[in-house]
């Protein structure tokens, strides 16, 4: 039987030939998925959620006073993110918002300043339940990159056409090879076995490195097409070689905005009432003060889950779409709106964007440097044992 940690990590090693394994990795390096499934194993289990909890609980309140402050539950939100493979604060918009919103929720949205026992394990397993929820829908990829994908890209058939593609898009008769290369590395992906080339630390640590092994001359020269050829594959097999003595973590996701998350919720008429009654319920205690436009798009990012959204802020486009939408149904902040009303705005703006979206559909992938060890041990996320009876 497989082992695996808690909070749905599942641990894959590609397998050569036919081993008749139901997995087959498709990347020759270690990964990991983050889906979330043991999340919801623990939170199920209500005895060892139970001492998880408490213990965390005790952990946290480092004055022993029995209630735990805003200061003393940071790092038991910053500690969630690190154990699931969740990029560092700022580092990703998509975890910001998880960063955020775990926060909110612990604090009843920024209404309590302290937290009791009790409503510490109440509101943790709603949080972990969410997150379950969302890694279940979005997993989050922990790829080991370590320089093969990048050598068998490089070797293959398709590193020519390829290549030629990448030139065509960055090359000049003005630009120099230096600025092509460096250009032609922020095409490539983890796909091709390239970690992503904006990190200041793959920047120093492999892509100037590797740089400094080519001719210098010949780097500030404009590039013809052949001699990109040629420079680029040396300067992947370079990378390729510090890889294999740095391997890169990469956290990996991707996701496809089509419309029909929102088609399914549009649909579903008892769910899309009783998040309606919800949402608005929530925006009308919390948001009183602001204009109709701006609730919406708050309304709109509670709803996102049950849509198949990003929150607004993640996903640029996607971004574009929604503020298309609210101008399409006329929405102004100087009008007061009553709930029919709210709800009919809502709904109207949810359709919009579906059509948009099942028309012109939007990927999006994002790929973000993970500067922690590749299996983070988190104080915070280590489940206590169970003690098993002698019987057992």
């Amino acid at each position: 039987m497989e082992r695996r940690s808690w909070f749905g990590r599942r641990r894959r090693k590609a397998r050569g030939g036919d081993g008749g394994s139901e997995e087959v990795e498709e990347k020759k390096g270690e990964k990991v998925v983050v889906d979330g499934s043991e999340i919801r194993e623990l939170v199920e289990d209500r005895e060892a959620f139970g001492m998880f909890a408490e213990s965390k609980f005790r952990e946290l309140d480092g004055d022993g006073d029995g209630r735990l402050s805003v200061r003393e539950l940071q790092p038991a939100v910053e500690g969630i993110g690190a154990a699931l493979g969740l990029p560092a604060r700022g580092s990703s918009p998509n975890a910001d918002h998880i960063y955020s919103e775990a926060m909110s929720e612990l604090t009843h949205h920024g209404k309590q300043e302290e937290v009791s026992r009790t409503e510490f394990q109440e509101v943790l397993s709603d949080i972990l339940l969410g997150m379950a929820a969302g890694l279940k829908r979005d997993p989050i990829v922990i790829l080991r990159i370590d320089g093969e994908d990048l050598r068998d890209f490089v070797e293959s058939p398709t590193y020519e056409p390829e290549a030629a593609a990448i030139f065509s898009k960055t090359g000049s008769e003005d630009m120099s090879l230096r600025k092509c290369l460096l250009a032609a590395l922020r095409l490539l992906n983890v796909d091709n076995g390239m970690p992503p080339a904006s990190d200041p630390w793959v920047v120093d640590n492999l892509i100037e490195p590797a740089l400094k092994q080519l001719p210098a001359v010949q780097l500030e020269q404009p590039a013809s097409q052949d001699v990109f050829f040629e420079q680029l594959k040396k300067l992947l097999s370079n990378i390729t070689e510090r890889l294999q003595d740095q391997p890169v973590i990469v956290a990996h996701t991707e996701n496809t905005f089509d419309g029909s998350g929102v088609k399914r919720l549009l649909d579903n008429k008892f769910e899309l009432d009783k998040l309606l009654d919800s949402v608005w319920r929530d925006v009308q205690t919390e948001h009183k003060n602001k204009g109709s436009k701006e609730r919406l798009r708050v309304a709109l990012d509670k709803m996102a889950d049950a849509a198949s959204l990003p929150p607004y802020g993640a996903v640029n486009q996607v971004d574009a779409v929604v503020d298309e939408a609210l101008k399409m149904v006329n929405a102004d902040d100087r009008k007061a709106v009553d709930e029919a009303g709210f709800k009919k705005l809502l709904t109207d703006v949810l359709g919009a964007v579906m059509m948009h979206l099942n028309g012109h559909p939007i990927f999006f992938s994002t790929s973000t440097v993970v500067h922690e060890p590749f299996f983070h041990s988190s104080t915070l996320l280590s489940s206590p044992q169970v003690k098993s009876s002698p019987s057992e």
